[in-house]
């Protein structure tokens, strides 16, 4: 009944809903199944009418680039929400303030920042998500992590209203913050400092070149796995996953990259169980041998 009720709200707007829609293509393990609704938002409006009428009678997962994202291969009893890239735009205020909607992706984020001569934004280049997501795990690199340069966000909750919130009453830890679940991201100020393009370029290009030598490109992988576990241990967690796991495990076509061993790739056709089953091996061992508990990095939709 609810997806007919959907299907009657949907007529006149622009937003476009689909039923069993295929997720596989939508991240970047190239995993999944199918959600029985998948919602592109179009427009605010559109986003807060549907959040207002249904918002509190499905279970609902915002995808954004798919990059930190494990997707089951079963069928998702709910909605999910792509925001469109009406929701990607970027502007700069008269005070150095930049703007940007939360579908924006962090690089072009980054590439706005250097533009517009505005240091501080350059770890984004290397963070290979969007502006919604890096708010939801304070993503970051290089010592340097969304807080650090955000000023304010504005969010719309499951009864459709909208609201901003500053940095300084949200409480940010490593790949964490205190901010409601069920908020969904809509845009986010964020302050730099002035700083000469060629700096920018410059501290941009040795990042990347950092990056590239260590971590694994151009493959079917969600980025890092596992956090790093501060406070239980020095060792970074590539390390601890070297010292307490073969290797070459693999569970059907979900391995570990042997280029990063906190980054899992798909093979060719690994299933939600292969990956699932690979993480949970990787999690016990590295407990086993070290007493160290790893969390998980990336989102995982099930």
């Amino acid at each position: 009944m609810q997806i007919e009720e959907i299907k009657e709200f949907s007529k006149g707007l622009k937003s476009q809903f689909y039923f069993n829609y295929d997720l596989k293509k939508l991240n970047w393990f190239n995993i999944g199944g199918k959600t029985k609704i998948y919602f592109k938002a179009e427009s605010l409006i559109d986003l807060a009418s549907f959040l207002k009428k249904f918002g509190n009678k499905f279970k609902i997962f915002v995808l954004g680039a798919g990059s930190n994202t494990l997707i089951t291969d079963k069928i998702f009893d709910g909605v999910v929400i792509k925001l469109s890239k009406n929701f990607s735009n970027v502007s700069v205020l008269p005070n150095g303030i930049i703007v940007a909607g939360s579908a924006c992706a962090d690089k072009k984020l980054s590439e706005y920042a250097l533009e517009n001569e505005i240091g501080g934004f350059e770890f984004l280049s290397c963070i290979p998500g969007t502006v919604g997501g890096g708010l939801r795990m304070n993503a970051g690199c290089f010592n340097r992590e969304f807080k650090d340069i955000l000023i304010s966000i504005q969010a719309i909750n499951r009864e459709g209203n909208v609201t901003t919130i500053p940095a300084d009453r949200v409480i940010f830890d490593y790949r964490n913050n205190d901010l409601a679940e069920d908020l969904i991201f809509l845009s986010a100020s964020f302050k730099g400092l002035k700083k000469s393009k060629d700096k920018i370029k410059k501290e941009i290009e040795g990042l990347k070149k950092t990056k590239d030598k260590s971590q694994p490109s151009r493959i079917k992988t969600s980025g890092s796995t596992f956090k790093n576990p501060i406070g239980q241990t020095n060792k970074k967690v590539w390390e601890l996953i070297k010292e307490s796991v073969p290797l070459n495990t693999r569970f059907g076509d979900a391995a570990i990259s042997d280029k990063h061993y906190n980054f899992f790739v798909n093979k060719n056709n690994a299933t939600f169980d292969d990956m699932n089953k690979l993480i949970e091996f990787v999690m016990k061992s590295v407990e086993k041998k070290t007493g160290v508990k790893l969390e998980k990095e990336i989102k995982i939709l099930e």
